[in-house]
């Protein structure tokens, strides 16, 4: 066979409708070869290597499955663990931290391939259009970035009709049109009936969780112990972060831990309703927030609020590979140097909550905390705090009685008027 002189184009490919429409759309209206990049980060119900065969078949010179879940892991899940970054205070990102590393990985491809440009199945109004080619520009300003999606006038039901046409086996259906995204770190269901924020989410898209009123009506006692912030055995076992996670998974889903349903706020501007699994992500962060209370200081631990949500700001946004990312990280790492100890949590019919927690680190001193026998506490000392707390106040109220009127229960809730 001879060798195609066209150029080349690396395509981040998961298998699904839009990426494999891409394909076919690519060859035609770009006339170039299209490369596959098929990333394995953990997707439970996806077989990759039969989506690395299907690519071929569409019609792509070359598919390449790329076992990403170790830096996934380390790298990404992690360092985002140890900040507390959850979206808006729910979402643990494990899309968002995803497009990062698949973004790498196809700007690596793109070098060894020598091809001129990388595209995406990002759509033109979602946040991860913005993640992959944010993190393509950074890691290789000089390569051409095409969104298919951004460029076809298609709808996903004429992709379905657009697929059937060109022979291109999807799993998406007119009748199932979710639109799913899955790694180890969590899976989002979108589309379809979802769309409408008043209707209740089916069970047919659940595949990690039971129905919470379906599980079990005892309640799992499991211990995590952390190391500097990281997660490193369960119920004392030692355990590699994959296998982590994934027992976690399974545990927490039989026990219906681990959905979320939000109406998410997308960088682009438009309110969207996301649905997430995630239980090993939710179990986890409940489990690290507990330990960083008992061994960090209040100081601490309020900075790490501001941190946190400037992080997860960060992530969702598609800037991981930024300075100030760097920056934020160092700052995290720093901060996790006490946490470390052992969380006990219960999970229980769709919740997880802290059960226990100790460390041999903890700043919490029960003689100094105790109302009972073995208090240490200076409660003679605590007058002469009061009185210096309170002395801003107390001097306010004596100068400026008139003018505040903080006598009057009135004026101290609602301040008088005062007309010019």
């Amino acid at each position: 066979m001879a060798k195609s002189k066209r150029g080349k184009i690396v395509l981040a490919y998961s298998g699904g409708l839009d990426t494999s429409v891409a394909i076919r759309w690519l060859n035609e209206t770009y006339d170039l070869d299209v490369v596959c990049v098929c990333v394995q980060m953990g997707a439970a119900t996806r077989d990759l290597e039969a989506s690395r065969k299907k690519a071929i078949k569409i019609g792509a010179v070359e598919s390449i499955l790329i076992d990403g879940q170790q830096d996934f892991v380390d790298y990404f899940v992690w360092p985002s663990l140890q900040a507390d970054a959850l979206y808006e205070g729910q979402y643990p990102m494990a899309t968002s931290l995803g497009r990062p590393l698949i973004a790498k990985y196809m700007v690596d491809v793109a070098r060894k391939t020598n091809a001129v440009a990388v595209a995406h199945g990002a759509t033109g109004k979602g946040n991860d259009q913005v993640r992959m080619e944010i993190g393509c520009r950074t890691l290789n300003p000089k390569l051409k970035i095409v969104a298919p999606l951004r460029e076809w006038t298609m709808t996903r039901d004429q992709e379905i009709d657009y697929a059937a046409e060109h022979g291109i086996p999807v799993e998406a259906t007119k009748k199932s049109p979710f639109s799913i995204d899955e790694n180890i770190w969590g899976r989002s269901v979108e589309c379809g009936m979802l769309e409408d924020p008043w209707n209740e989410m089916p069970k047919g898209p659940y595949t990690w969780t039971v129905e919470p009123d379906e599980a079990p009506a005892k309640p799992k006692y499991i211990t995590i112990t952390f190391e500097q912030g990281i997660p490193v055995a369960l119920d004392g076992r030692k355990m590699g972060g994959i296998a982590l996670i994934k027992t976690l998974n399974e545990i927490a889903g039989k026990h219906g831990v681990g959905r979320i349903d939000m109406m998410e706020n997308r960088l682009v501007g438009i309110k969207s309703r996301e649905t997430y699994e995630a239980p090993a992500a939710v179990v986890l962060h409940t489990a690290h927030r507990a330990l960083q209370s008992l061994t960090m200081s209040k100081d601490q631990v309020r900075f790490k609020y501001y941190v946190a949500t400037l992080y997860a700001d960060l992530v969702y946004n598609g800037l991981w590979y930024t300075a100030l990312h760097q920056d934020l990280m160092a700052y995290v790492r720093s901060s996790q140097r006490c946490v470390s100890g052992d969380v006990r949590m219960k999970l229980y019919k769709g919740s997880a909550t802290k059960a226990g927690v100790k460390s041999d680190v903890s700043l919490y001193a029960k003689s100094l905390a105790t109302y009972d026998i073995g208090d240490t506490f200076d409660h003679k000392a605590a007058e002469g705090f009061i009185k210096l707390y309170g002395l801003s106040a107390q001097t306010q109220a004596l100068l400026q009685k008139d003018a505040l009127g903080v006598r009057d229960i009135k004026t101290s809730v609602v301040p008088p008027t005062r007309k010019y």
